[in-house]
């Protein structure tokens, strides 16, 4: 992988940044009040995202961020529970005297990402979590950075071959495209998610586990992502970790993509999920006194969700050198199979394409239990061919006329021969379908996949 002027330009200011000397100030814990700590004596010396800790009674140490101010006092909350914490309690921060800083790079507000990640399994702030020992630091890189300027980033590239086939087809992939993956609780979501990380044409794939099951974390490790480990880094926040630790989850592993995107590598950013994401921004909001909004979530969430998202995508285009690229899939836990709720259609209307996942598909047994008809891919036109596109549009046809007709079928109301169009149906969606279930273990490439599709689309009168 091949590293840009842009990353050397980023590394050379990242080093003098480290360079420029820094001062802590002191203030005092005034109160706690639910998830929040109000600190007195930081009024001017540090702003909303610096980093600070807290000292406790027994002498530990508690990171904390900035998150607002209320009357002249600062408002924190904390990356871990707020045990032995009182009024009076120490808060330190480090604050840099002067000099240039990383667009996102707030006081403390920084990642180490280095190449030798890959295969290891950290939490929000670079810390090791599948005890094989310290990482090594690279070079530090603001969490928090502005995605791409548009007018100069690179275009979406080539086909990106997911390696499942109802995806593939119905929802055909570029690199340096954001997909949702839309769907309730217990449809498969972490079998796919699984799927794409082993099967995917990416050189790196980036995994953010925010708010999930601490049981499910080595259970996903150990039986849907052994084989792809290795190009993989995780970054794991548990759903009983603060919600500060949990939002960190989706910007920490956006930062670690970002870091091989920039030298040229195809990076796959695999997010789950984003909804999780958005209950931390919400307890995150609330407690730092913002007016509850739409479902009670306050205005900053949905303000909050085209900053991280719009970071994934192509790099710079970079004086002609191949640029690299985040291709994103985040996926959305939609309530009560509501696909219409607040934080669906915000992340809907901000990708690039969706994928939705149907309970009453994976009750048949059919397994990815994608809901083709209701997934789309917006950048699919610019590398499907004629014939592909016309295959695609054929088999969608097929299957749509075929669900329509599904519940006269199953009465016996429909006689055969009475419509040629619907006894083709009849024969085809059948063969579609068989097309579309895949094991959670078998490969593909978007070639074969067409090439099964336009075997079961054409097998009517053969």
């Amino acid at each position: 992988m091949r590293r840009t002027c842009l990353t050397e330009r980023a590394n050379h200011a990242a080093s003098a940044i480290q360079r420029i000397p820094v001062t802590r100030v002191e203030g005092r814990v005034s109160g706690l009040s639910g998830l929040s700590v109000e600190i007195t004596g930081l009024s001017g010396q540090v702003s909303v995202g610096d980093r600070l800790d807290l000292a406790t009674q027994a002498g530990c140490s508690v990171p904390a961020e900035i998150v607002g101010f209320n009357h002249g006092a600062a408002r924190a909350m904390a990356f871990a529970p707020l045990d032995g914490l009182g009024p009076g309690s120490a808060a330190r921060a480090s604050v840099r005297l002067a000099g240039p800083a990383l667009p996102g790079a707030r006081n403390g507000a920084a990642l180490a990402v280095a190449d030798s990640w890959l295969g290891r399994v950290v939490d929000p702030l670079g810390r090791p979590l599948d005890g094989r020992g310290p990482l090594p630091a690279g070079v530090p890189r603001p969490v928090r950075a502005p995605a791409p300027p548009a007018a100069t980033r690179a275009r979406l590239g080539p086909r990106f071959d997911l390696g499942v086939r109802s995806l593939d087809c119905f929802t055909t992939c570029r690199q340096g495209q954001r997909l949702g993956l839309f769907a309730g609780s217990g449809i498969g979501k972490s079998t796919l998610l699984g799927m794409l990380a082993r099967q995917s044409a990416c050189d790196v794939a980036v995994l953010a586990l925010v708010g999930e099951r601490g049981r499910e974390v080595r259970e996903f490790m150990e039986d849907e992502l052994k084989e792809g480990l290795a190009r993989a880094v995780v970054v794991v926040a548990t759903s009983d970790t603060p919600p500060l630790m949990r939002r960190e989850a989706a910007y920490a592993a956006m930062a670690v993509a970002e870091h091989f995107r920039d030298q040229g590598a195809s990076v796959l950013l695999l997010m789950d999920s984003v909804t999780r994401f958005c209950l931390a921004l919400r307890e995150i909001g609330l407690s730092a006194g913002e007016p509850p909004a739409t479902r009670g979530f306050p205005p900053s969430v949905f303000a909050e969700l085209p900053r991280l998202l719009e970071r994934a995508g192509p790099g710079l285009d970079d004086a002609g050198k191949p640029a690299g690229a985040i291709t994103g899939l985040f996926t959305v836990l939609v309530e009560g199979d509501d696909h219409n709720e607040p934080i669906a259609d915000a992340v809907r209307g901000i990708l690039d394409g969706h994928v939705v996942l149907d309970r009453r598909i994976a009750e048949a047994g059919h397994y990815p239990a994608v809901d083709v008809l209701r997934s789309l891919s917006r950048a699919a036109h610019g590398v499907l061919s004629a014939d592909e596109a016309a295959l695609v549009r054929r088999a969608r046809a097929i299957l749509a006329l075929h669900a329509d007709m599904a519940d006269l079928i199953r009465l016996g109301a429909y006689r055969p021969g009475a419509d040629a169009a619907v006894d083709e149906a009849v024969a085809l969606a059948p063969r579609i379908e068989a097309v579309l279930r895949q094991d959670r273990v078998e490969a593909s490439t978007t070639a074969g996949a067409f090439e099964q599709l336009a075997e079961a689309v054409n097998a009517h009168g053969s």
